[in-house]
């Protein structure tokens, strides 16, 4: 099943039939629900704790139901992946549109990856969890993770292109380089689940961007720095 059924253009026929429209927002509605109790129950209980059951329960809806949306629990984690994708999407054609610097649509982009349900440190050790023991979950990902890092590509050759981002390094290594340093900074931070997460990012980055931007403007800041005496 395409975990994306719910994010795809509304078809005209919708436009005009009130009927299917209180539909597919019934649908939707329960899909979000289904999807928001599955996180709620994973972080709580863990990924292979939690039946399909349990999320129909905590849902409210029949059993039956869950499999109109999800072919299996590991859907949920896959359709989680793919609400991330969307975001990124939605960034860059953002980015694209508003023309918005790089280095301070580098920094929103973390906090933008990060909001809810991401926030939340035992979720994102659920994820990490199924993501290293089921392999159904590895395999979707993964075509995911690829998908993600083509998209990060794209966001560094913008940068690239407007000359903000250096261009003496290819930009998928370059976007390799972005994509670790976020996660990485993810999972520690889950590990501690605090409420430092936002902090974590924003020194993160700013050690990041000093080997980002052009070598120019990082050459020029450190003379600046050691005239200063920093």
């Amino acid at each position: 099943m395409n975990t994306r059924t719910r994010h795809a253009p509304r078809s005209p026929r919708f436009a005009s039939n009130p009927e299917l429209n209180r539909r597919e927002r019934r649908s939707a509605e329960t899909r979000e629900r289904l999807f928001r109790a599955a996180l709620d129950l994973f972080a709580r209980k863990g990924f292979a704790e939690t039946t399909v059951a349990d999320i129909t329960e905590s849902a409210d809806v029949g059993k039956g139901t869950f499999f109109n949306y999800f072919p299996s629990k590991d859907h949920i984690l896959v359709a989680f992946g793919e609400m991330q994708l969307l975001k990124l999407e939605a960034a860059i054609e953002n980015a694209r549109r508003t023309h918005m610097a790089m280095p301070a649509f580098l920094r929103s982009l973390g906090s933008r990856m990060t909001e809810e349900p991401t926030r939340n440190p035992a979720i994102m050790r659920t994820i990490l969890q199924a993501f290293l023991s089921t392999t159904p979950v590895r395999a979707a990902m993964t075509v995911l993770q690829k998908r993600a890092h083509s998209l990060h590509t794209q966001i560094v050759e913008l940068g690239q292109d407007r000359g903000e981002i250096r261009k003496d390094l290819p930009a998928s290594e370059l976007a390799h380089v972005f994509r670790q340093t976020i996660f990485g900074t993810v999972l520690i931070w889950s590990l501690c689940g605090d409420a430092t997460l936002q902090s974590r990012i924003e020194t993160a980055f700013h050690v990041l961007w000093t080997g980002l931007s052009p070598r120019e403007l990082s050459a020029g800041r450190q003379n600046s720095s050691s005239i200063s005496g920093e």
